[in-house]
Protein backbone atom coordinates (compact mmCIF):
# COMPACT_ATOMS: atom_id res chain seq x y z
CA UNK A 1 0.00 0.00 0.00
CA UNK A 2 1.39 3.27 -1.03
CA UNK A 3 1.27 5.95 1.60
CA UNK A 4 1.91 8.72 -0.84
CA UNK A 5 0.06 8.71 -4.19
CA UNK A 6 1.59 10.34 -7.20
CA UNK A 7 0.12 13.75 -7.62
CA UNK A 8 -1.29 14.34 -11.08
CA UNK A 9 0.15 17.29 -12.84
CA UNK A 10 -2.65 19.77 -13.51
CA UNK A 11 -3.44 20.41 -17.16
CA UNK A 12 -1.97 23.68 -18.24
CA UNK A 13 -4.04 26.00 -20.43
CA UNK A 14 -1.61 27.11 -23.10
CA UNK A 15 -4.02 28.57 -25.66
CA UNK A 16 -7.50 29.99 -25.49
CA UNK A 17 -9.99 30.69 -28.27
CA UNK A 18 -11.88 33.97 -28.09
CA UNK A 19 -15.28 33.90 -29.76
CA UNK A 20 -16.12 36.95 -31.80
CA UNK A 21 -19.46 38.62 -32.35
CA UNK A 22 -20.35 36.31 -35.24
CA UNK A 23 -20.60 36.86 -38.96
CA UNK A 24 -23.65 39.00 -39.53
CA UNK A 25 -24.65 42.26 -41.12
CA UNK A 26 -26.45 45.07 -39.28
CA UNK A 27 -29.72 44.24 -41.06
CA UNK A 28 -30.56 40.92 -39.39
CA UNK A 29 -34.18 41.06 -40.57
CA UNK A 30 -33.05 39.59 -43.90
CA UNK A 31 -31.92 36.38 -42.16
CA UNK A 32 -35.46 35.74 -40.88
CA UNK A 33 -37.22 36.76 -44.07
CA UNK A 34 -40.38 34.77 -44.79
CA UNK A 35 -41.51 34.99 -48.44
CA UNK A 36 -45.04 36.16 -49.23
CA UNK A 37 -45.59 37.56 -45.76
CA UNK A 38 -48.14 40.36 -45.58
CA UNK A 39 -46.34 42.37 -42.90
CA UNK A 40 -43.03 43.21 -44.53
CA UNK A 41 -43.14 47.00 -44.23
CA UNK A 42 -40.16 47.19 -41.89
CA UNK A 43 -38.23 44.69 -44.00
CA UNK A 44 -38.68 46.64 -47.23
CA UNK A 45 -37.73 49.91 -45.52
CA UNK A 46 -34.56 48.25 -44.18
CA UNK A 47 -33.86 46.86 -47.63
CA UNK A 48 -33.74 50.35 -49.11
CA UNK A 49 -31.48 51.50 -46.30
CA UNK A 50 -29.13 48.52 -46.57
CA UNK A 51 -28.67 48.48 -50.37
CA UNK A 52 -28.18 52.05 -51.68
CA UNK A 53 -28.70 51.01 -55.30
CA UNK A 54 -32.27 49.89 -54.50
CA UNK A 55 -33.10 53.22 -52.88
CA UNK A 56 -31.50 55.05 -55.80
CA UNK A 57 -33.51 53.05 -58.35
CA UNK A 58 -36.84 53.78 -56.64
CA UNK A 59 -35.99 57.46 -56.24
CA UNK A 60 -35.12 57.71 -59.92
CA UNK A 61 -38.36 55.99 -60.93
CA UNK A 62 -40.27 58.54 -58.86
CA UNK A 63 -38.52 61.41 -60.63
CA UNK A 64 -38.80 59.84 -64.07
CA UNK A 65 -42.57 59.43 -63.80
CA UNK A 66 -42.82 63.04 -65.01
CA UNK A 67 -45.56 65.63 -64.67
CA UNK A 68 -49.01 66.08 -66.15
CA UNK A 69 -51.50 68.79 -67.06
CA UNK A 70 -55.27 68.73 -66.70
CA UNK A 71 -57.22 69.94 -69.73
CA UNK A 72 -60.85 71.04 -69.24
CA UNK A 73 -63.41 72.39 -71.67
CA UNK A 74 -64.01 75.30 -69.30
CA UNK A 75 -60.73 77.26 -69.27
CA UNK A 76 -61.68 79.06 -66.07
CA UNK A 77 -62.09 75.73 -64.29
CA UNK A 78 -58.83 74.54 -65.83
CA UNK A 79 -56.95 77.60 -64.57
CA UNK A 80 -58.37 77.32 -61.03
CA UNK A 81 -57.75 73.56 -60.92
CA UNK A 82 -54.13 74.14 -61.90
CA UNK A 83 -53.76 76.67 -59.09
CA UNK A 84 -55.26 74.15 -56.65
CA UNK A 85 -52.88 71.37 -57.75
CA UNK A 86 -49.88 73.67 -57.40
CA UNK A 87 -50.80 74.89 -53.89
CA UNK A 88 -52.72 72.07 -52.20
CA UNK A 89 -51.47 71.17 -48.71
CA UNK A 90 -49.88 67.72 -48.53
CA UNK A 91 -48.69 67.49 -44.94
CA UNK A 92 -46.02 69.31 -42.99
CA UNK A 93 -44.59 72.25 -44.90
CA UNK A 94 -45.04 70.58 -48.29
CA UNK A 95 -47.45 71.96 -50.84
CA UNK A 96 -48.34 70.93 -54.35
CA UNK A 97 -49.78 67.80 -55.90
CA UNK A 98 -46.38 66.93 -57.38
CA UNK A 99 -44.93 66.47 -53.90
CA UNK A 100 -47.94 64.38 -52.87
CA UNK A 101 -47.68 62.22 -55.99
CA UNK A 102 -43.98 61.55 -55.39
CA UNK A 103 -44.62 60.22 -51.88
CA UNK A 104 -47.65 58.25 -53.04
CA UNK A 105 -45.75 56.61 -55.90
CA UNK A 106 -42.75 55.92 -53.64
CA UNK A 107 -44.96 53.99 -51.20
CA UNK A 108 -46.62 52.16 -54.07
CA UNK A 109 -43.29 50.85 -55.33
CA UNK A 110 -41.87 50.05 -51.90
CA UNK A 111 -44.86 48.39 -50.24
CA UNK A 112 -47.01 47.44 -53.22
CA UNK A 113 -49.98 49.42 -51.91
CA UNK A 114 -50.44 53.16 -51.47
CA UNK A 115 -53.30 54.66 -49.44
CA UNK A 116 -54.14 58.35 -49.24
CA UNK A 117 -57.03 60.45 -48.00
CA UNK A 118 -58.74 63.53 -49.40
CA UNK A 119 -59.31 66.02 -46.58
CA UNK A 120 -62.16 68.45 -47.36
CA UNK A 121 -63.10 71.63 -45.53
CA UNK A 122 -65.59 71.30 -42.68
CA UNK A 123 -68.43 72.53 -44.90
CA UNK A 124 -67.31 70.35 -47.85
CA UNK A 125 -66.99 73.44 -50.02
CA UNK A 126 -63.64 72.30 -51.45
CA UNK A 127 -60.57 70.16 -50.78
CA UNK A 128 -58.34 71.36 -47.94
CA UNK A 129 -55.43 68.93 -48.37
CA UNK A 130 -54.18 65.48 -49.31
CA UNK A 131 -52.72 63.03 -46.80
CA UNK A 132 -50.51 59.99 -47.44
CA UNK A 133 -51.30 57.32 -44.86
CA UNK A 134 -48.60 55.11 -43.36
CA UNK A 135 -49.02 51.51 -44.48
CA UNK A 136 -48.25 50.20 -41.00
CA UNK A 137 -51.18 52.13 -39.51
CA UNK A 138 -53.92 50.73 -41.75
CA UNK A 139 -55.55 47.41 -42.54
CA UNK A 140 -57.27 46.54 -45.83
CA UNK A 141 -60.27 44.23 -46.02
CA UNK A 142 -62.65 43.23 -48.77
CA UNK A 143 -66.01 44.90 -48.68
CA UNK A 144 -68.75 42.55 -47.46
CA UNK A 145 -71.26 43.70 -50.06
CA UNK A 146 -68.87 44.29 -52.95
CA UNK A 147 -65.90 41.89 -53.29
CA UNK A 148 -64.30 44.22 -55.86
CA UNK A 149 -64.03 47.04 -53.30
CA UNK A 150 -61.55 47.45 -50.46
CA UNK A 151 -62.32 49.03 -47.11
CA UNK A 152 -59.70 50.71 -44.95
CA UNK A 153 -59.52 50.02 -41.22
CA UNK A 154 -57.42 51.66 -38.51
CA UNK A 155 -56.48 50.48 -35.04
CA UNK A 156 -57.63 52.54 -32.07
CA UNK A 157 -55.64 53.15 -28.89
CA UNK A 158 -57.56 50.39 -27.12
CA UNK A 159 -56.58 47.89 -29.81
CA UNK A 160 -59.96 47.81 -31.55
CA UNK A 161 -59.90 47.83 -35.36
CA UNK A 162 -62.59 50.10 -36.80
CA UNK A 163 -63.37 51.14 -40.39
CA UNK A 164 -62.41 54.60 -41.57
CA UNK A 165 -65.27 57.06 -41.87
CA UNK A 166 -66.07 58.44 -45.31
CA UNK A 167 -64.56 55.61 -47.33
CA UNK A 168 -65.34 57.60 -50.49
CA UNK A 169 -62.53 59.99 -49.57
CA UNK A 170 -59.94 57.19 -49.49
CA UNK A 171 -57.70 56.51 -52.49
CA UNK A 172 -56.06 53.09 -52.88
CA UNK A 173 -53.64 51.93 -55.57
CA UNK A 174 -52.27 48.39 -55.73
CA UNK A 175 -49.26 47.22 -57.72
CA UNK A 176 -49.60 43.79 -59.35
CA UNK A 177 -52.34 42.54 -56.98
CA UNK A 178 -52.72 38.80 -56.53
CA UNK A 179 -56.22 37.26 -56.77
CA UNK A 180 -56.06 35.63 -53.34
CA UNK A 181 -54.56 38.62 -51.51
CA UNK A 182 -55.66 42.02 -50.32
CA UNK A 183 -53.41 44.78 -51.58
CA UNK A 184 -50.56 44.77 -54.06
CA UNK A 185 -47.11 43.28 -54.45
CA UNK A 186 -44.00 45.29 -53.70
CA UNK A 187 -41.44 45.77 -56.44
CA UNK A 188 -38.89 44.60 -53.85
CA UNK A 189 -40.43 41.17 -53.44
CA UNK A 190 -37.81 38.50 -54.03
CA UNK A 191 -34.88 40.80 -53.26
CA UNK A 192 -34.32 40.08 -49.52
CA UNK A 193 -32.67 36.71 -50.25
CA UNK A 194 -30.35 38.15 -52.90
CA UNK A 195 -29.66 41.24 -50.79
CA UNK A 196 -28.78 39.09 -47.79
CA UNK A 197 -26.02 37.39 -49.79
CA UNK A 198 -24.81 40.74 -51.09
CA UNK A 199 -24.67 42.14 -47.56
CA UNK A 200 -22.59 39.14 -46.46
CA UNK A 201 -20.08 40.01 -49.17
CA UNK A 202 -20.05 43.67 -48.07
CA UNK A 203 -19.65 42.64 -44.43
CA UNK A 204 -16.78 40.28 -45.28
CA UNK A 205 -15.05 43.04 -47.24
CA UNK A 206 -15.41 45.39 -44.27
CA UNK A 207 -14.04 42.80 -41.86
CA UNK A 208 -11.11 41.98 -44.13
CA UNK A 209 -10.15 45.63 -44.48
CA UNK A 210 -10.59 46.09 -40.76
CA UNK A 211 -8.08 43.34 -40.20
CA UNK A 212 -5.74 44.83 -42.79
CA UNK A 213 -5.89 48.24 -41.13
CA UNK A 214 -5.84 46.81 -37.60
CA UNK A 215 -4.02 43.51 -37.93
CA UNK A 216 -4.25 40.66 -35.42
CA UNK A 217 -1.16 38.86 -34.19
CA UNK A 218 -0.55 35.30 -33.10
CA UNK A 219 2.10 35.16 -30.35
CA UNK A 220 3.39 31.64 -29.78
CA UNK A 221 5.73 30.72 -26.94
CA UNK A 222 7.66 27.48 -27.39
CA UNK A 223 9.08 26.12 -24.11
CA UNK A 224 12.42 24.25 -24.25
CA UNK A 225 12.37 20.48 -24.63
CA UNK A 226 14.65 19.78 -21.65
CA UNK A 227 11.70 20.03 -19.24
CA UNK A 228 13.23 22.76 -17.11
CA UNK A 229 10.55 25.26 -18.07
CA UNK A 230 7.55 22.92 -18.15
CA UNK A 231 6.34 23.90 -14.68
CA UNK A 232 6.28 27.59 -15.43
CA UNK A 233 4.91 27.42 -18.97
CA UNK A 234 1.49 28.81 -18.11
CA UNK A 235 2.92 31.60 -15.96
CA UNK A 236 5.33 32.61 -18.71
CA UNK A 237 2.57 32.52 -21.34
CA UNK A 238 0.38 34.78 -19.21
CA UNK A 239 3.28 37.15 -18.63
CA UNK A 240 4.02 37.32 -22.36
CA UNK A 241 0.32 37.95 -23.06
CA UNK A 242 0.18 40.81 -20.55
CA UNK A 243 3.31 42.46 -21.92
CA UNK A 244 2.12 42.06 -25.51
CA UNK A 245 -1.24 43.60 -24.60
CA UNK A 246 0.52 46.60 -23.08
CA UNK A 247 2.64 47.01 -26.21
CA UNK A 248 -0.47 46.96 -28.43
CA UNK A 249 -2.37 49.44 -26.25
CA UNK A 250 0.46 51.93 -26.30
CA UNK A 251 -0.45 54.73 -28.72
CA UNK A 252 3.17 55.44 -29.47
CA UNK A 253 5.89 53.14 -30.76
CA UNK A 254 7.00 50.49 -28.29
CA UNK A 255 9.19 47.40 -28.43
CA UNK A 256 8.35 43.95 -27.13
CA UNK A 257 11.15 42.00 -25.44
CA UNK A 258 10.76 38.38 -24.38
CA UNK A 259 13.08 35.63 -23.21
CA UNK A 260 12.87 32.26 -24.93
CA UNK A 261 11.57 31.03 -28.25
CA UNK A 262 8.70 33.42 -29.05
CA UNK A 263 7.15 33.44 -32.53
CA UNK A 264 4.99 36.37 -33.70
CA UNK A 265 2.92 36.17 -36.89
CA UNK A 266 0.14 38.21 -38.46
CA UNK A 267 -3.13 36.30 -38.57
CA UNK A 268 -4.41 35.91 -42.10
CA UNK A 269 -1.33 37.37 -43.78
CA UNK A 270 -0.91 34.28 -45.96
CA UNK A 271 -4.56 34.05 -47.00
CA UNK A 272 -5.76 35.33 -50.36
CA UNK A 273 -8.68 37.78 -50.34
CA UNK A 274 -11.59 36.37 -52.30
CA UNK A 275 -12.66 38.07 -55.50
CA UNK A 276 -15.89 39.96 -54.82
CA UNK A 277 -16.42 41.61 -58.20
CA UNK A 278 -17.86 38.58 -60.00
CA UNK A 279 -20.39 37.50 -57.35
CA UNK A 280 -21.17 41.12 -56.52
CA UNK A 281 -22.02 41.92 -60.12
CA UNK A 282 -24.06 38.72 -60.42
CA UNK A 283 -26.21 39.77 -57.46
CA UNK A 284 -26.50 43.35 -58.70
CA UNK A 285 -27.72 42.08 -62.05
CA UNK A 286 -30.53 40.26 -60.29
CA UNK A 287 -31.48 43.42 -58.38
CA UNK A 288 -31.36 45.66 -61.45
CA UNK A 289 -33.43 43.22 -63.52
CA UNK A 290 -36.09 43.14 -60.79
CA UNK A 291 -36.28 46.92 -60.63
CA UNK A 292 -36.55 47.20 -64.46
CA UNK A 293 -34.21 50.16 -64.73
CA UNK A 294 -31.19 50.40 -67.08
CA UNK A 295 -27.81 49.97 -65.34
CA UNK A 296 -26.32 53.16 -66.80
CA UNK A 297 -28.98 55.25 -65.03
CA UNK A 298 -27.71 53.87 -61.71
CA UNK A 299 -24.10 54.69 -62.56
CA UNK A 300 -23.10 51.08 -63.33
CA UNK A 301 -20.51 51.14 -66.11
CA UNK A 302 -21.29 47.73 -67.54
CA UNK A 303 -20.32 47.08 -71.14
CA UNK A 304 -23.27 47.77 -73.45
CA UNK A 305 -23.69 48.93 -77.02
CA UNK A 306 -25.54 52.04 -78.09
CA UNK A 307 -28.37 49.94 -79.53
CA UNK A 308 -28.67 47.98 -76.28
CA UNK A 309 -28.89 51.21 -74.28
CA UNK A 310 -31.62 52.47 -76.61
CA UNK A 311 -33.60 49.25 -76.14
CA UNK A 312 -33.21 49.48 -72.37
CA UNK A 313 -34.51 53.06 -72.50
CA UNK A 314 -37.54 51.86 -74.48
CA UNK A 315 -38.23 49.19 -71.87
CA UNK A 316 -38.03 51.80 -69.12
CA UNK A 317 -40.45 53.98 -71.06
CA UNK A 318 -42.99 51.17 -71.20
CA UNK A 319 -42.57 50.57 -67.47
CA UNK A 320 -43.18 54.23 -66.69
CA UNK A 321 -46.26 54.28 -68.90
CA UNK A 322 -47.58 51.29 -66.95
CA UNK A 323 -47.05 53.14 -63.68
CA UNK A 324 -48.82 56.19 -65.09
CA UNK A 325 -51.84 54.04 -65.91
CA UNK A 326 -51.92 52.88 -62.29
CA UNK A 327 -51.79 56.46 -60.99
CA UNK A 328 -54.42 57.87 -63.36
CA UNK A 329 -57.51 56.73 -61.36
CA UNK A 330 -56.19 58.39 -58.19
CA UNK A 331 -55.41 61.65 -60.02
CA UNK A 332 -58.77 61.64 -61.79
CA UNK A 333 -60.57 61.15 -58.48
CA UNK A 334 -58.92 64.20 -56.93
CA UNK A 335 -59.56 66.38 -59.99
CA UNK A 336 -63.18 65.24 -60.39
CA UNK A 337 -63.96 65.81 -56.70
CA UNK A 338 -62.45 69.30 -56.74
CA UNK A 339 -64.37 70.24 -59.90
CA UNK A 340 -67.65 68.91 -58.48
CA UNK A 341 -67.18 70.69 -55.13
CA UNK A 342 -66.52 73.98 -56.90
CA UNK A 343 -69.52 73.70 -59.24
CA UNK A 344 -67.75 72.79 -62.48
CA UNK A 345 -68.20 69.91 -64.87
CA UNK A 346 -66.13 66.89 -63.89
CA UNK A 347 -65.08 66.18 -67.47
CA UNK A 348 -61.34 66.58 -67.88
CA UNK A 349 -58.35 64.93 -69.52
CA UNK A 350 -54.89 64.12 -68.16
CA UNK A 351 -52.00 64.94 -70.48
CA UNK A 352 -48.68 63.54 -69.30
CA UNK A 353 -45.40 65.06 -70.37
CA UNK A 354 -43.03 63.08 -72.55
CA UNK A 355 -40.81 60.87 -70.44
CA UNK A 356 -37.44 62.13 -71.71
CA UNK A 357 -35.81 64.49 -74.19
CA UNK A 358 -35.12 61.63 -76.57
CA UNK A 359 -38.87 61.26 -77.14
CA UNK A 360 -39.10 64.96 -77.94
CA UNK A 361 -36.33 64.64 -80.57
CA UNK A 362 -37.95 61.58 -82.13
CA UNK A 363 -41.32 63.33 -82.32
CA UNK A 364 -39.72 66.40 -83.87
CA UNK A 365 -37.93 64.25 -86.47
CA UNK A 366 -41.18 62.45 -87.25
CA UNK A 367 -43.00 65.78 -87.78
CA UNK A 368 -40.13 66.98 -89.99
CA UNK A 369 -40.26 63.84 -92.16
CA UNK A 370 -44.05 64.08 -92.48
CA UNK A 371 -43.81 67.75 -93.48
CA UNK A 372 -41.17 67.01 -96.10
CA UNK A 373 -43.30 64.16 -97.48
CA UNK A 374 -46.33 66.47 -97.73
CA UNK A 375 -44.27 69.09 -99.57
CA UNK A 376 -43.07 66.52 -102.09
CA UNK A 377 -46.57 65.26 -102.67
CA UNK A 378 -47.84 68.82 -103.20
CA UNK A 379 -45.11 69.50 -105.77
CA UNK A 380 -46.07 66.37 -107.72
CA UNK A 381 -49.69 67.46 -107.84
Amino acid sequence: MKLFKNKKTPKQKIAQTVTGNGFSNPFNAFNSYVPLNNTQHLLYASLREAIPIIDSAISKLVRLIGTFEVVCADKTAERKLKYFLDNVKTGGNNVGFKCFLGTYFDRLLTYGTAVAEIIPYSDYSSIYGLYNAANSDILLKNNKNNPLKLDVYVQQDNGEVVPVKNQELIMITSLNPQPEKVGGTSILQGLPFVSNILLKIFTAIGQNWDRVGNVRFAVTYKPPNDGTDGIYTQQRAELIADEWSKAMQDKGLSDFVAVGDVDIKVIGADNQILDCQTPGRLLLEQIVSKLSIPPFILGLSWSSTERMSSQQADILTSELEHYRDLLNPMINKVCSMWLAMNGYSTEHELVWSNINLQDEVELANARLINTQADQLENKKE
